[in-house]
């Protein structure tokens, strides 16, 4: 099952992604090509508040165009530790600092064309930050919804961000 890389050519490099193809030699010794989206992966994080709301963040997103509710989220930095993007992204995205934070798990959202792996974090303790930071490049406004609210919105489409769905099934299934 194991495919032997026998030539790789990139076709873009960019600001976030690249994109090569890949020359494959599969099982049986045939020739393919697969095409590959390179991501430096991401982090992502499951905020409860004291009263167990899930902190969420609204945002356009241009691919989807469309708004989006989703989990806060960001991209790791060449050489950052995933936590300390978290702590960063956190910070960013919603003006808080965690307390308490816990490693849930991770996971290729499309393993099927990138390999972006994405790591999920549950936050605890929250305190709004004396020094908050932000993306000058982000519009962000941040939403508290309780979790069974935040279930409902998967289940009508108000929630459609593939990780912010994984996480609060997640966060379903521990009892949170």
């Amino acid at each position: 099952m194991h495919e032997e890389t026998l030539s790789t050519s990139y076709l873009y490099r960019g600001r976030i992604i690249n994109v090569r193809q890949d020359r494959v030699k599969i099982s049986g010794g045939q020739i393919a090509f697969r095409e590959i989206v390179e991501h430096p992966g991401a982090v992502a994080m499951l905020v409860l508040d004291e009263k167990k709301g899930i902190i969420l963040v609204k945002q356009h997103r241009q691919p989807a165009g469309q708004i989006l509710l989703e989990i806060p989220a960001g991209k790791l930095e060449p050489n950052e530790e995933p936590l300390e993007c978290a702590r960063r992204e956190l910070l960013e995205e919603t003006g808080l600092e965690g307390g308490k934070w816990r490693e849930l798990f991770l996971f290729y959202p499309s393993p099927g064309f990138c390999d972006e792996l994405i790591y999920i974090f549950e936050v605890t303790d929250l305190k709004e930050s004396t020094a908050p930071t932000t993306d000058p490049e982000e519009r962000i406004s941040v939403v508290t919804v309780p979790l069974s609210e935040a279930l409902e919105m998967i289940k009508s489409g108000q929630i459609k961000d593939g990780k912010t769905i994984i996480a609060l099934q997640e966060a379903m299934l521990r009892g949170i």
